[in-house]
């Protein structure tokens, strides 16, 4: 099992440090790198997934496909790839940086904060998950119209679907030097 650590950042989007994840999520949460992927099948339609029950952070609530946090010196691109695989048991056909920029903290009811630099990707590819029930409780295939319909989306993926409002297939690629700076130096 890997000593999983995340990527601490400034305001800038810097990198100041590491810290192990698991003790990184609590009430003063500090900022740190993190991603999110939507993935997109050949029809047009996005996997959400519902988190297990036991995460420590927003349990089984519905999401985008796939979160997670790049490990200190890997490229968040390759990160995506990596947590598709744990999570859901695919390997993607491409990977796309949609939202370079994203950034957003959200708190629980029980005081426990995510804070996080977090840009968002479009990830393409076709057929059913094999997901880690550690992970994940539930997935749907669904049309970009249905998602704002669905109840108790998480904070992110609320915040996200304001900057993505066309169907996945027509979001542009970004440039990925809008990226924060820890996530270019791994460019």
């Amino acid at each position: 099992m890997i000593d999983e650590r995340v990527v601490l950042v400034d305001e800038g989007g810097r990198a100041v440090g590491t810290e192990a994840k698991a003790a990184v999520h609590h009430a003063a949460t500090p900022l740190h790198l993190a991603f999110s992927s939507y993935v997109v099948d050949a029809a047009g339609r996005v996997l959400l997934t519902r988190r297990a029950l036991d995460k420590p952070t927003w349990p089984g609530v519905w999401t985008n496909s796939c979160c997670g946090h790049p490990l200190p010196g890997e490229p968040l691109e390759q990160a995506v790839r990596r947590r598709l695989a744990d999570e859901l048991g695919i390997v993607v056909d491409a990977v796309d940086l949609v939202l370079p920029e994203f950034r957003y903290r959200a708190e629980m009811p029980t005081g426990m904060v995510e804070n996080e630099i977090c840009p968002v990707y479009r990830a393409w590819w076709t057929g059913d998950p094999m997901p880690n029930p550690a992970e994940v409780a539930d997935y749907r295939w669904a049309e970009w119209h249905e998602v704002r319909e669905l109840p108790d989306l998480s904070p992110w993926c609320l915040l996200q679907l304001d900057e993505l409002p066309e169907p996945p297939v027509d979001w542009p690629i970004a440039d990925p030097t809008r990226l924060p700076p820890a996530a270019q130096l791994q460019l």
